[in-house]
């Protein structure tokens, strides 16, 4: 991604190429931030978990903690559950949100205008990337909830899924194909809104930044524009995702997103919409600043000069 600057001749680069490099980019950060993932996913699942608890004590606690239980019950392995639908989820909602983000932006304004692009229209860029992608890639989503929510079952309980082809298969086959979108509504809210804060802060504090002395385009600047994005998205994003993880988690035990949100926060408080806000922030924050590192980079490799 690049921030708006001072008119100049800009190398080019092909869709395709922005398309493959956004997808490698938003895999090769996935996989190097699920486990904090998992950890994320397990927190906010806890809250519904504890309802039925006789001694209700949380089984997890922060976000090193439920790592290091994981770790410890389940295998080192098991913070990576989810890895393959997550990898799908990235090649292609990485892939549509990130990679659209620069042509819808530049289709929001006129094709005469000259300058910074104001922040209203990137907002609204990163919105429509972000509800497009997620429709597309709403089942990858549901998988890799599913098999993170799963924990280490008492001997003789079989899992629900024995992968990710196997969990596609097994919710059409038991739940319907209409099932793969459980959750679509605050899963294309959340991401909508995420993908807006990430995309559009990372742009306007790079832009921001390339203007104060001593800046230029290079790992600083990129590391604390990712920093700055993913603190953003986090703050306006996490009681979407918590609601999202519930839905995808468990989508028997509500009717549906109202009904999600209203029962949160009538059975864990208000502040259970942001269960799990730090290994959250850790994961969009390192998530963010590992991706457009590597976005940056790569698409230097498909870049042409006009």
């Amino acid at each position: 991604m690049v921030a708006d600057e001072k008119p100049r001749s800009t190398p080019k680069i092909s869709l395709g190429a922005t398309f493959a490099a956004s997808a490698f980019s938003a895999c090769w950060a996935e996989t190097c931030t699920i486990p904090i993932d998992t950890a994320k996913v397990r927190l906010q699942l806890q809250g519904k978990a504890l309802a039925g608890a006789e001694n209700g004590v949380p089984k997890y606690r922060g976000m090193v903690g439920t790592m290091a239980t994981i770790a410890r019950e389940e295998g080192l392995a098991s913070l990576w559950k989810g890895i393959v639908p997550g990898l799908h989820r990235q090649c292609l909602f990485g892939g549509l949100r990130i990679g659209l983000y620069e042509p819808v932006k530049n289709l929001y304004v006129s094709k005469d205008h000259v300058g910074d692009v104001p922040l209203i229209k990137k907002i609204a860029a990163g919105l429509t990337t972000g509800a497009l992608a997620i429709t597309v890639a709403s089942p990858t989503d549901l998988v890799k909830v599913r098999l993170q929510a799963e924990g280490k079952l008492p001997p003789g309980v079989p899992r629900r899924y024995s992968g990710a082809m196997n969990a596609y298969s097994t919710i059409v086959k038991q739940e319907g194909v209409k099932a793969l979108w459980t959750g679509l509504g605050p899963n294309v809210a959340r991401n909508a809104i995420i993908n807006a804060a990430e995309l559009a802060s990372y742009d306007q504090v790079k832009q921001t930044l390339l203007k104060l002395p001593g800046f230029s385009d290079n790992i600083v600047t990129h590391i604390l524009s990712g920093l700055g994005a993913g603190f953003i998205a986090v703050c306006v994003g996490s009681p979407v995702d918590v609601v999202k993880s519930r839905m995808m988690g468990d989508s028997s035990a509500y009717k549906g997103t109202i009904d999600c949100f209203v029962k949160t926060f009538k059975n864990d408080g208000v502040m259970a919409f942001y269960k799990g806000f730090v290994p959250n922030f850790g994961r969009l924050g390192s998530w963010n600043v590992i991706m457009f590192l590597t976005l940056e980079q790569v698409r230097k490799l498909f870049t042409q000069d006009a």
